[in-house]
């Protein structure tokens, strides 16, 4: 299995950050296989959307009427409201799996692959991309 880190910032505000290009460059020219992206982080997660059409701002508005930022959680250091971001795993995961056809990911047409990152408090995640040869 072949394994690589990425750094990305995802700023001090709730975010959607397409990776999608970064899969791409560490999948290129591995022929066959799966590639399985993991946010090793609490508080974020994966999606697999379209972006740029405002689906990353409608996720971004639909989790917080989901998940609000305010004093209801339990968990309660940093931020007000940060408890909610220790439950976004549970609804956005912290992983994703996408096949690899040729050395290509095999997402569809409008598809991404997103960190979703709602807590302020830690703006630069790291993500795990491991290939698995088929």
């Amino acid at each position: 299995m072949r394994t690589d880190v990425i750094t990305v910032h995802t700023g001090s505000r709730p975010s959607v950050r397409d990776i999608t290009a970064e899969a791409e460059r560490f999948v290129s020219g591995q022929g066959d296989g799966l590639l399985h992206v993991f946010v090793p982080h609490a508080t974020a997660g994966l999606a697999i959307i379209e972006t740029g059409s405002g689906s990353d701002t409608d996720l971004l508005r639909a989790l917080d009427e989901l998940l609000p930022a305010d004093d209801r959680w339990r968990h309660r250091h940093g931020s007000p409201g940060h408890g909610r971001d220790h439950v976004l795993p549970a609804f956005v995961p912290p992983y994703a799996t996408v096949p690899v056809l040729d050395g290509r990911l095999g997402l569809g047409t409008w598809q991404s692959i997103c960190l979703v990152d709602t807590n302020g408090d830690n703006p630069t995640r790291t993500v795990r991309f491991s290939f698995l040869r088929g």
